[in-house]
């Protein structure tokens, strides 16, 4: 086999170039417009590991990086790249891409296991090219191929060179439409710039839908930023203001591109996922792989399909804050079944699945609480599931007819035994939570066959998971209104500020578990405890804990590092603040005694109980979140046994049990889940309220979306121009906004900068001793942002449903946690 072949050799087939080598050679050949190249054959890649082959380990890819690295290429191969290297010119850059003989493969097209390098010229090359060699081996590539079974020794990876088009656009072409699967249909993406900031999902690219050989549809994103050349390669930078809104297409562009994408498909015969650049008005061709057709499976993922209600992801939005793989959508389906019985409505779905994302249908519960004209519903619906735009026309159904009555009525008095009787076992369940947690978790890694993992499951691992969520249930049905009607007795008495300094105290001998993770952290940076230790009491707490496939911070010393290493710029310490909120909380009961003196001793036993409550909640909360740590450990030993790896993410429970008991018909879905799942998961964060059907990509796409809210019907509320939400905690504050969109850029926030997001959770609280106080999009008074935000003393709004739509980073801000509302100041 030759070690070096043109880009367009007829013998440049999966085994000797790879998928992707094979790809384009395919293109080149058939007369495709494909930037000139050459091909470093899998024989090159063999001839140059020989020597040291034995000595690669999939476990270890820092050696093994390190072999690649020290091994000097053959005299006489060097000599033949730099030789093809120079037929395309002078210090031509070039694109260095991996092409393994495993990848854009029938079932297998998820790409982008081994590294790419733009820009690479000169002596530069021969590096390149052993680095792509050396990512063959990376810990992303090895898990890729054990979850889909191919053999290690059986991979060679071959390198394609192309030469580097300096493009003034690109983007991505589907020739089928990948949300309805629509083969009459042609949906192109495009931006400025090189192709990575639109593979990346790093902007809102242009969308172009070209059907029957017109432009059907045409929406411009924001294309914010863009990839572009450099001295040293590629860096990503901001799009000039007047070109972010400025088409990349023009319609005649659009249609030639779609005929393109056209004559790809005609040759490979199925719908192809294409990557091309324009330069010049010229168009190339730089990947073409064949895709899975998305339709039938985004289907299973989008419940605005079932009629024109209110969707809400306030409340369990902030537990439960990603895209769901199937598994994982699985349980929280039963925890939420077992956790709020008490709310089922017979004949609707109080939860659904929207584009993977966990959303709450406000239509029923707001039909049953106005129908029985409930004093004051519209705060009540509020002050749990967030603020509902003033005006906004909600659909409505009938709740209060006999049939529906006779079926809720024996459930509720059910639901309340039950309620009563596992509040008698909360505190058993509590105590005894981590070590049953622990010891299941190792009887499942123990487990030797799947017949015996699948009877562990049915007989141990699913009722722990239901009794902790029945557990929650009786946890939040204790006290009954108390929550809300202490805080605004409170308030009325002694004012926002006084009143909620009055409050805190929840964290009293470190038992409120919301501050466990910070106060973990906190301790293991002094050495009081170590990293076992943290991992068993505190690791099960996280920014992704009900996401089964993501690792949780116990298992994750990278995120620990990243956590310890934010501790160290505070302005106060943890205790500090903590120390600073028991004062303001003792100066308020002295004023309240003052002002009331016979009426102390009673309000401070209502506010033990108020405290009690909810410490009961968020401990119960903490125990039933660390049950999801032991179904995260099931479904991983159920990859092994089966040898299936983290395709069992995307099945839901009763197939993966089918699969531990030998039936794998279910296995044929996970490509086409496993593509949804991974096109959602690319797309921002959905609008907080939805009413009507809703189609998550073609929202992503519009440069119009909003996150406040989206209606199907057309004719909805204007977006409000002020900031104004919960007051969550109290104090006011002027600082520089950081808008932070995911908890993993939680390092961008400085001391003394006011945090802004959409949400927060357990994950969060990390960051807050940095902040100088914290804005969201959702929330309402008892949320995760409320409480912690007041146990610290950092003022808070919560709520405000457009905070991150009308804030951007560096805005000057002045912050009312008292009164709800956020001022831009500059």
């Amino acid at each position: 086999m030759d070690l070096v072949l043109p880009l367009d050799d007829p013998t440049a087939d999966l085994e000797t170039a790879g998928g992707k080598g094979a790809s384009l050679a395919r293109m080149a050949r058939a007369g495709l417009p494909v930037p000139s190249g050459f091909c470093v054959t899998t024989a090159a890649y063999r001839a140059f590991v020989a020597g040291f082959r034995d000595q690669i380990d999939p476990g270890d890819p820092h050696r093994t990086a390190a072999l690649f690295a020290e091994h000097p290429l053959p005299a006489g191969l060097a000599e033949e790249i730099r030789a093809a290297y120079g037929s395309l010119g002078e210090d031509v850059p070039v694109a260095v891409r991996s092409s393994a003989t495993a990848e854009d493969l029938p079932g297998m097209s998820f790409a982008g296991q081994q590294e790419s390098y733009l820009n690479v010229r000169g002596g530069a090359l021969l590096a390149a090219v052993r680095k792509c060699w050396a990512s063959l081996w990376n810990p992303r590539a090895v898990a890729y191929r054990d979850q889909h079974g191919v053999p290690h020794d059986a991979v060679a990876l071959a390198v394609v060179v192309q030469e580097l088009v300096d493009a003034d656009a690109s983007g991505v072409l589907f020739t089928a439409d990948p949300v309805t699967g629509s083969e009459e249909e042609t949906l192109i993406n495009a931006s400025w710039g090189l192709g990575e900031s639109v593979v990346g999902g790093h902007v809102i690219p242009d969308s172009v839908v070209v059907r029957r050989g017109a432009v059907a549809d045409a929406t411009i994103g924001d294309k914010a930023v863009m990839t572009v050349r450099t001295a040293h390669g590629t860096e990503e930078r901001p799009v000039p203001e007047e070109r972010r809104r400025e088409a990349v297409l023009s319609p005649p562009q659009a249609l030639e591109l779609a005929a393109l994408g056209a004559r790809v498909r005609d040759l490979y015969g199925v719908p192809m996922d294409v990557e091309w650049v324009r330069r010049a008005g010229q168009f190339a061709i730089v990947q073409a792989r064949p895709i899975t057709v998305l339709g039938p499976a985004l289907g299973e993922w989008n419940d605005t399909a079932k009629g024109e209600y209110l969707w809400t992801c306030g409340n369990l939005g902030e537990a439960i804050p990603d895209v769901m793989t199937p598994i994982t959508w699985s349980f929280v389906k039963l925890f939420i079944h077992e956790a709020m019985s008490a709310s089922a409505i017979p004949g609707f779905d109080l939860v659904g699945n929207i584009g993977g994302r966990f959303y709450l249908n406000l239509t029923p519960i707001y039909s049953m609480v106005k129908a029985l004209h409930v004093k004051g519903w519209a705060s009540t619906v509020a002050n749990v599931f967030g603020r509902i735009p003033e005006g906004l026309d909600v659909p409505t159904v009938k709740v209060l007819d006999w049939p529906t009555l006779k079926r809720m009525v024996p459930g509720a008095i059910r639901v309340r035994r039950r309620a009563r009787a596992n509040l008698v076992q909360m505190r058993p369940f509590l105590a005894e939570s981590r070590g049953r947690c622990t010891d299941l978790r190792a009887r499942i890694v123990a487990s030797g066959t799947a017949a015996e993992l699948a009877a562990l499951y049915r007989e141990e691992i699913g009722p722990l998971f239901v009794t902790a969520a029945r557990m929650l249930e009786a946890a939040g049905r204790q006290g009954g209104g108390t929550l809300l009607y202490t805080r605004e007795r409170l308030r009325k008495l002694m004012g926002s500020t006084d009143a909620e300094a009055m409050l805190t105290g929840v964290n009293a001998d470190g038992g409120l578990a919301s501050l466990g993770l910070l106060v973990g952290l906190t301790r293991l940076a002094r050495g009081e405890i170590g990293r076992d230790e943290f991992a068993r009491e505190y690791g099960h707490r996280g920014p992704h804990e009900c996401e089964l496939s993501a690792p949780r911070p116990g298992e994750d010393p990278g995120w620990i590092d990243a956590q310890l290493a934010g501790l160290h710029d505070l302005q106060l310490s943890t205790d500090a603040l903590l120390a600073r909120q028991r004062q303001a909380r003792d100066a308020a009961w002295q004023r309240f005694a003052a002002r009331y003196p016979r009426r102390e001793a009673a309000l401070r036993e209502q506010v033990r109980r108020w405290n009690g409550i909810v410490r009961d909640r968020e401990a119960t909360r903490s125990e039933s979140v660390r049950t999801f740590w032991v179904v995260r450990e099931f479904v991983l030993r159920a990859g092994e046994l089966t040898g299936r790896g983290d395709d069992l993410w995307h099945l839901y429970l009763e197939e993966l049990l089918d699969v531990l008991d030998g039936k794998a018909a279910a296995l044929a879905r996970v490509p086409a889940r496993r593509a949804a799942y991974e096109r959602y998961a690319a797309l921002p964060p959905y609008p907080r309220l939805i009413v009507g059907r809703f189609d998550p990509v073609r929202w992503a796409a519009s440069p119009e979306r909003r996150t406040d809210l989206y209606d199907a019907r057309g004719a909805t509320v204007p977006v409000e121009e002020g900031i104004t939400g919960f007051p969550g905690a109290p104090g006011v504050v002027e600082g520089t906004a950081r808008v932070i969109a995911r908890p993993e850029d939680g390092a961008r926030l400085r001391a003394g900068e006011i945090l802004v997001t959409t949400l927060t959770n357990v994950g969060w609280t990390p960051m807050f001793p940095r902040a100088a106080a914290v804005v969201t999009d959702l929330g309402a008074p008892l949320s995760h942002a409320s409480i912690v935000a007041r146990e610290l003393g950092i003022p808070a709004v919560v709520g405000t449903g457009n905070a991150t739509m009308l804030i951007h980073d560096g805005d000057r801000l002045r912050v009312d946690g008292e009164r709800g509302t956020v001022e831009v100041l500059q």
